[in-house]
């Protein structure tokens, strides 16, 4: 039996309206809604980490809602009208959190988007054919005429090499992700959410009006209703879930003297990302060089995705510029056999929302808002 007080269990551990398992992006921000639309809620966010552990806290800090190529990927792999509204569902993501929180919590920069294109690159020719229809696409989600636009001219000012063309995207920009965490914790706490870290969940059991949620440290929880998210990691409640867990590894560099490099980039439909932050280069990705190694939850880097992460700064972003590498580290993302978010009632108890696909900080905020609209009946 767990030694906790009588007071604790009228507190911390008394029953509650719902549960939410993860303090990530989709746990915040739905327990932000929640809160938001029934101020008399009891909710309380579970999280097995010191703080949240998947990729909230560990990703490359880019508010982004899809290059060209990775656009025009989707199109031909998930549909028209499914990549349409899943850039929607990106880009109102997007706009929430700045309509939410001021700029200044979580660093926003609005440095622009670019996505980069090499020397012969295979699809350049054929972004290069369908620009004018993802504008027209786009126009009616993002309000302006021309979202993507040709920056050739950029390739030098931004210090490149083996670069042939560039396209920009003037509504993207970058962020700082663990400060955004921060606010949304700020926000929901705020309100009278509580958030109990360092407590992972074993399982839970259904109940006619309630669920039990197990824990390894032999407290169980109460609720109503359940939430769960934990994106990557989902597999260990959920085993059918059709999700993969992929490793997303980063470094970024000590500070370079009159770094030309500014801006948030992709490459290689989004397989490379990479950015300035101040006058220090991060980038990401790689994950195409190794895709079985890369499908895991282990939280380390590799060798071989550092060493084509270093290969790729040196030849294109850095040449001829020596640097020394300040932190490495990964973060576990969370893809499926499509790129739609699962956000679902699995019972009239239990819920999910989880598998963002790479793209939780700007997914978070709407999957986030039609889950509680969906637990609240009010869908």
């Amino acid at each position: 039996m767990p030694n906790t007080s009588y007071w604790e269990n009228q507190t911390y551990f008394s029953p509650q309206d719902i549960v939410i398992i993860g303090s990530g992006f989709c746990g915040l921000w739905s327990a932000y809604h929640l809160i938001q639309k029934n101020a008399a809620l009891k909710i309380t966010i579970i999280e097995r980490g010191i703080i949240p552990t998947g990729a909230s806290t560990k990703n490359a800090g880019f508010s982004c809602f899809g290059s060209p190529s990775e656009l025009l990927h989707d199109a031909a792999t998930m549909g028209e009208n499914n990549m349409w509204n899943l850039v929607k569902m990106r880009y109102d993501g997007l706009q929430k959190i700045q309509t939410t929180f001021n700029h200044t919590l979580f660093d926003y920069d609005a440095c622009g988007g670019y996505e980069c294109f090499a020397e012969n690159s295979a699809d350049w020719n054929l972004v290069e054919s369908k620009l004018a229809w993802l504008n027209n696409g786009l126009a009616s989600i993002t309000g302006i005429p021309e979202t993507f636009t040709i920056a050739n001219e950029k390739i030098k000012t931004f210090g490149f090499s083996h670069f042939s063309h560039l396209i920009e995207n003037t509504l993207e920009g970058g962020l700082q992700p663990a400060k955004l965490v921060q606010a949304l914790c700020k926000a929901v706490q705020q309100a009278g959410v509580q958030i109990i870290t360092g407590v992972e969940v074993i399982d839970y059991v259904e109940k006619t009006n309630a669920v039990t949620i197990h824990t390894k440290n032999g407290i169980d929880f109460t609720a109503n209703q359940l939430l769960i998210c934990t994106n990557a990691f989902t597999k260990a409640l959920l085993p059918t879930t059709d999700i993969a867990p992929c490793r997303g590894q980063v470094f970024i560099t000590e500070p370079i003297k009159n770094l030309a490099l500014k801006g948030t980039f992709h490459f290689d439909e989004g397989y490379y990302y990479f950015r300035n932050v101040g006058n220090q280069l991060l980038i990401g990705g790689a994950r195409n060089a190794a895709f079985d190694a890369e499908t895991t939850t282990e939280m380390d880097t590799s060798q071989i995705i550092q060493q084509a992460l270093e290969a790729f700064s040196k030849r294109h972003l850095l040449p001829n510029i020596p640097f020394n590498i300040a932190n490495r580290w990964s973060g576990i993302m969370a893809m499926g056999s499509e790129k739609m978010p699962l956000c679902s009632a699995l019972s009239s108890n239990v819920f999910c929302c989880v598998r963002m696909s790479g793209m939780g900080v700007a997914l978070a905020p709407v999957v986030a808002d039609h889950i509680s609209s969906l637990m609240l009946g009010k869908n």
